[in-house]
């Protein structure tokens, strides 16, 4: 998989299909609720503060927080400490699943995503596309947005290279879609403890993380043996 010129995009597939099912589970497991983006539970916080319930509003502000520490970090992590966050973010997801599947059914459902929260946000500032597209792995309305917007530019002007961009987000969807299915087929045989079944689609992604590293480092080597025998 380290000569494959497309491992990035692989790579990409794996995470997305771990994105999918973070956010089936968390739907699942949590009366519905999205764990992978902030877009409903600060609808959620200004609908609670609204009823005057103070508890939940406390809950989906440490949500919040939750989510802005774990963006923060991608950027402090390598900056601070020389952290390679895209070899952190699978492990810092691993430890998410575990955590998940001892949290009880019956806890508060926003209490019950916050490894989610942090997690995703890591995910989502970590991997932000391949092959030169800016995409995510953790949730689909972006990616929905610029397959079609391929798809209509491919129809007005015919250019090729709108397929290949149309391509690559409808496989992207796709493979978000595929970890949301594993996440039904976990959590409807496993309860909330299926999130075990999503270690593996982890171990996945973080191996192609590994082989994209891998072809990076072939190909500068053979970068430097061309400007060695130039040079020579």
């Amino acid at each position: 998989m380290s000569k494959n010129k497309d491992i990035g995009q692989y790579r990409h597939l794996a995470f997305a299909a771990v994105g999918g099912f973070f956010a089936g589970y968390a739907i699942l497991c949590r009366s519905g609720l999205l764990a992978n983006a902030q877009t409903m539970n600060l609808l959620e916080l200004v609908m609670n503060a609204l009823r005057g319930d103070v508890v939940a509003v406390l809950l989906h502000i440490g949500a919040l927080v939750l989510y802005i520490t774990g963006t923060m970090l991608t950027v402090f992590l390598p900056h601070y400490l020389k952290v390679d966050m895209q070899r952190a973010a699978p492990l810092v997801d691993a430890l998410a699943c575990i955590i998940l599947c001892f949290i009880p059914a019956d806890a508060n459902p926003l209490l019950g995503l916050y490894p989610i929260f942090f997690a995703m946000s890591i995910q989502w500032s970590s991997f932000t596309g391949a092959k030169g597209y800016v995409s995510s792995t953790i949730f689909s309305t972006n990616n929905v947005k610029q397959a079609s917007l391929a798809f209509a530019n491919f129809i007005t002007d015919g250019d090729r290279k709108h397929i290949e961009k149309l391509l690559f987000y409808v496989f992207t969807i796709l493979s978000f879609s595929f970890g949301s299915m594993i996440s039904y087929l976990a959590v409807h045989f496993m309860g909330t403890r299926g999130a075990w079944i999503n270690l593996i689609l982890i171990v996945n992604a973080y191996y192609m993380v590994v082989c994209e590293e891998g072809y990076k480092l072939n190909e500068l080597k053979s970068s430097k043996i061309m400007q060695n025998q130039i040079a020579m």
